[in-house]
């Protein structure tokens, strides 16, 4: 359970912010004010006053203080320290720029990485392992048949504006959520009734179990808004996290500034500011230059210059869901709805060298389920690399190297060539002859994802608890396995967590044994920083990044 000085958990506080209060703007005028002050007293009827002879010194011992200071601010490439030598602002690089605020009905996940557990919170938040712990909920209680959820908030919880943060704002987020379709609303499965017992106490009531309804309550679905705060969603927002928006500039930069009426810790650093990199070579030049202290993502080759240099820069990788599969179409019809087919694709793929020209950083997955995610189990050693048996199971199917199996790679440039260049030629040593079709993202969608009108696909899935794709017939796989589905069905209106995960890891075998498709790789976000950073959020940095543990002491 949480500590009572806040909602931070092992991975950070989950917040919600809305307030009445307009964005602060950087002042304009600073930068002007003495030039203005001067012209002032030139332009005194009579002319300038002649200055008393001291003044001149106390000027000059102004200026000189002001230029030491100014110094010093300069050199703490954080922006101030405190007394214990921490800086009093962190920068930090992004890589996807949020065009707006607007987290009810913006989709993206630039949104869900920096307002949820740094601006909005929710009953409930996730920790670093992706595991469900207390935000606004200091506890709750689950019946037994899994269809009541009760719910008891914090005391003395307020939302930035001032506002009280009671049972009745939970209640009537969820309304809101559901009643206007709100972003990710669908995730909250089963809904019966919101209730409110007293201003500390919420009530949620299924019509059947769902075994993930809290940790869908942890992402956008469940974030507690102000019923009565009036803003501007798309550049403003009002919450009970430790950060207010201070300043916001699409797809630019955003500053986040400590919230004076947060009801838990006061985050580490009272000033975050992140800027948004598109391109990847001024992202790694603001880390080398000071301009930001950390960098996240970076790929691992970008990376490897700060790796080495060790004693300004430290280099780390942390766990994620994103899932680079590729997917077989395994619609009648197809040469890929042939088990053997997918078998042999499997074998031929020598997921190691997959990795290692990315850098090596990334992680073999050999099933449907990641690590961080409920049901995982390591299903590596079902098809390790073994051209001879891909070969095997080819001929079994019909086709040898005289005969090769001929088909199709569709998939998004977001990913780029070389990844398909590299299956081409894992797969042309065991006699299938690959067309690698590199398309835009839109065609992608239409042709394979809607259309389902491919052979093999690739696309990184980076959703969290995304099982269920498996057990869809009509998702673009075309996988319809009446087993999985009873399994899935099954984990899904399970009362405790230890049934569904049980009911998940089974499902998971089937369809990896299935060969349904092939796991790549589980991607892993690499992050470069400097130094003196601490408490910088490492695991699924991506999509949900707290940040109120990061301090930064600049090198002295």
């Amino acid at each position: 359970m949480a500590s009572p000085d806040g909602a931070h958990g092992e991975a950070g506080a989950t917040e919600n912010q809305h307030s009445n209060q307009q964005p602060q703007q950087a002042d304009t005028n600073t930068s002007m004010t003495t030039d203005a002050s001067l012209a002032a007293k030139s332009k005194r009827p009579g002319g300038p006053r002649k200055a008393a002879p001291w003044i001149g010194v106390v000027l000059v011992l102004v200026v000189l203080v002001a230029v030491i200071f100014g110094v010093r601010a300069a050199n703490s490439r954080g922006g101030g320290k405190a007394d214990d030598g921490a800086a009093k602002s962190v920068t930090i690089g992004l890589k996807l720029a949020p065009t707006n605020l607007d987290i009810r009905n913006t989709a993206g996940s630039s949104l869900d990485q920096i307002l949820i557990g740094n601006v909005y919170e929710g009953l409930v938040a996730r920790d670093s392992e992706n595991k469900v712990v207390p935000a606004l909920a200091e506890r709750w209680e689950v019946s037994d048949d899994g269809l009541k959820y009760t719910f008891h908030l914090r005391d003395g919880a307020t939302f930035s504006n001032g506002d009280a943060l009671t049972a009745e704002d939970v209640v009537w987020s969820l309304d809101e959520l559901v009643s206007k379709q709100y972003h990710d609303a669908d995730s909250l499965k089963n809904l019966e009734t919101i209730g409110a017992s007293g201003d500390d106490t919420v009530v949620i009531t299924l019509s059947q179990p769902y075994s993930q309804l809290l940790w869908a309550l942890t992402g956008r679905a469940g974030l507690v808004f102000d019923k009565d705060a009036k803003y501007v969603a798309k550049t403003q927002a009002v919450g009970s996290g430790p950060y207010l928006v201070k300043d916001f500039k699409p797809n630019t930069m955003i500053t986040l500034e400590e919230n004076p009426t947060y009801w838990g810790a006061k985050p580490k650093t009272p000033t975050i500011v992140v800027r948004y990199y598109a391109d990847d070579n001024a992202a790694v030049n603001a880390l080398r230059s000071g301009e930001v202290q950390v960098l996240a993502p970076i790929s691992a080759q970008l990376a490897e210059p700060f790796r080495k240099d060790t004693a300004k820069y430290v280099v780390k990788t942390g766990e994620g869901t994103d899932k680079y599969v590729l997917g077989m179409n395994n619609a009648a019809g197809r040469p890929t709805a042939d088990k053997k087919v997918r078998q042999a694709i499997r074998y031929a793929i020598d997921h190691d060298q997959l990795i290692a020209a990315r850098g090596g950083v990334d992680k073999a997955l050999g099933g449907p389920i990641p690590s961080l995610d409920p049901g995982y189990e390591d299903l590596t050693k079902l098809y390790p690399h073994d051209a001879a048996k891909a070969e095997a199971l080819l001929k079994e199917a019909g086709y040898t190297k005289d005969h090769p199996l001929k088909l199709t790679l569709t998939y998004a440039n977001t990913y780029g060539s070389e990844i398909g260049d590299q299956l081409r030629s894992q797969l042309k040593e065991v006699g299938i002859d690959l067309k690698v079709n590199v398309v835009e993202f839109s065609t992608w969608l239409q042709d394979v994802y809607t259309d389902k009108d491919y052979d093999l696909s690739l696309v990184d899935h980076n959703e969290s608890h995304d099982f269920t794709q498996w057990s869809n017939p009509d998702y673009y796989y075309g996988y319809d396995n009446k087993d999985v589905q009873k399994l899935t069905d099954e984990a899904l209106h399970a009362t405790d967590d230890a049934t569904r995960d049980e009911k998940l890891a089974k499902a998971a075998r089937i369809v990896s044994e299935d060969a349904a498709a092939d796991w790549l790789l589980n991607y892993r976000i690499t992050t470069a920083m400097d130094k003196g950073v601490t408490g910088f959020p490492l695991n699924m940095n991506q999509t949900y990044l707290p940040l109120w543990n990061v301090a930064y002491t600049p090198a002295k």
